[in-house]
């Protein structure tokens, strides 16, 4: 029998074309010199987690972006290194971007980094092992160490303190970092002090502290606690890469949530926190979705105890082409 050679319809032709050309899509957004360079910072908190999960698993590489990460010791040196260009995007606290946007500094949220849930807290206030203190009354006239002076932990003391029979005016503050804030307990500098995993978990673990509340629960239940932010300039000039960069943060996010045990090692390895004190502690949840709704309680807790001079809707914040994305 004759065999009948059959020619490819035009149909054929046009979508064998177009699985070339994804095909040929993908391949360029994996070579290297087809990516777009994006320089990122952050200090060593858990929250930074989908940043360093997208970058080891492909997700950035996959949305045509190549991410350089760097560690740096507080949100106000990732806010310098953003405004100064010498980052593109920094991650930081969502009340240090509030204040810069009260001082007219331009930058704009591209997206979230974690969200706080008073049903899984992961931010905590801590006092020496067998202390007196108990109770938020207890903490009256007693010094707490906090990341900065009016800070979101500050705050949130103040409100968590006033909302269970404590008196935040009498609260003195002292200004610590996350990492000295055990051993100024455990040396008696501070009586008591607000502090986040994976250092909140690394002390407790040590044993010489011990958790008399969650101060986050003061701002509310929940709400963004950290961001993704650049200049307004950046947003403008590159909204393709913000874009990416989001949707790239979202889809890592979800796995991260979904996956911790796997991703432990990577959060260990960046913070130098040990394996087993990540792999026991309550994990942050991480998204990038920027809902204003999120961003209004700090806003407000902020105006309340005065470290900002005027409260705003949270929309003011967050890149107008953002709103609605990822």
């Amino acid at each position: 029998m004759e065999t009948v050679l059959k020619l490819p319809s035009r149909r054929d032709i046009i979508a064998l074309g177009a699985a070339f050309g994804l095909q040929r899509a993908v391949a360029d957004a994996q070579s290297p010199s087809a990516r777009t360079a994006v320089r990122v910072a952050s200090a060593p908190d858990e929250d930074i987690l989908a940043t360093l999960w997208a970058i080891q698993s492909g997700i950035f590489q996959k949305h045509g972006l190549d991410v350089d990460l760097r560690l740096s010791n507080s949100g106000s040196a990732v806010a310098a290194g953003v405004i100064g260009h010498a980052i593109d995007i920094g991650k930081s606290s969502l009340f240090s971007l509030i204040a810069a946007h009260l001082r007219s500094i331009p930058f704009e949220l591209v997206a979230a980094a974690a969200v706080y849930d008073s049903n899984i807290p992961t931010v905590g206030l801590l006092v020496k092992t067998g202390s007196a203190i108990r109770t938020a009354a207890d903490l009256n006239d007693k010094t707490i160490s906090v990341q900065a002076l009016n800070d979101q932990y500050a705050v949130a003391v103040k409100a968590w303190a006033d909302q269970r029979g404590g008196d935040s005016s009498t609260l003195h503050f002292l200004e610590l970092p996350n990492s000295a804030a055990a051993q100024a307990i455990d040396a008696g500098r501070v009586d008591a002090a607000a502090t986040t995993n994976p250092i909140l978990s690394e002390a407790l673990a040590a044993g010489k502290v011990q958790l008399i509340g969650h101060p986050f629960d003061g701002i509310g239940r929940f709400f963004i606690q950290a961001a993704y932010f650049c200049t307004s300039d950046y947003a403008r000039d590159n909204r393709d890469t913000v874009e990416r960069f989001a949707r790239a943060i979202e889809e890592s996010s979800a796995y991260v949530n979904a996956h911790h045990a796997q991703t432990a090692t990577v959060l260990s390895n960046f913070t130098k926190v040990p394996l087993d004190v990540i792999s026991h502690m309550t994990r942050t949840e991480l998204t990038a979705k920027l809902d204003p709704a999120g961003i209004q309680p700090v806003i407000d807790a902020a105006f309340k105890y005065k470290s900002i001079d005027r409260t705003f809707d949270a929309k003011e914040m967050i890149a107008p082409f953002m709103l609605y994305s990822p």
